[in-house]
């Protein structure tokens, strides 16, 4: 789930998110948020006690379209985060552009290094694909795997998935 910056910064937002996921019964290992660096950069003195009791409730956080912001890396060590979600930019075109597959292994190899998990966006293409394996990233997500999906249509994949 995105959230923004101007979500963040209301005073009751753990009580929304406690409140939904008792509304909605979701375990909260089953939720991950999701904010861009500019939520990170923004509040940077009071999103570390948010971001911290939120993981405290067990969910995981993720930086959504990192490398595109701000880009600041000193703050990668200082906020609870789990995943670094590599925007699609990176990836288009490394294959033939030395310089941008070197930042997108530097990105990757960073994110490690901080114990993150890292995701691709923006796989399209069985190239793209290709590109991710070889790099060795734990998840990717585009359209090559799906387009965004209705409620309904995403029920019935999970229904056939498990059955």
């Amino acid at each position: 789930v995105n959230m923004s910056s101007r979500q963040f910064a209301q005073k009751d937002v753990l009580d929304r998110i406690s409140g939904i996921l008792e509304k909605t019964g979701l375990a909260p290992q089953f939720l991950k948020i999701e904010m861009t660096e500019s939520v990170l950069i923004d509040h940077s003195d009071s999103i570390i006690e948010i971001l911290t009791a939120i993981r405290a409730m067990g969910i995981k956080l993720s930086v959504d379209d990192f490398g595109t912001g701000y880009s600041s890396l000193s703050y990668l060590h200082r906020f609870p985060v789990d995943t670094l979600k590599i925007d699609r930019s990176f990836l288009e075109n490394a294959d033939s552009d030395y310089e941008k597959l070197e930042i997108l292994q530097s990105m990757v190899r960073l994110a490690w290094n901080l114990g993150l998990e890292v995701v691709a966006e923006g796989i399209e293409t069985p190239r793209h694909l290709a590109q991710i394996q070889a790099l060795r990233c734990e998840s990717g997500q585009g359209f090559l795997f799906s387009r965004p999906l209705q409620e309904r249509s995403l029920i019935k994949i999970l229904r056939a998935q498990s059955a």
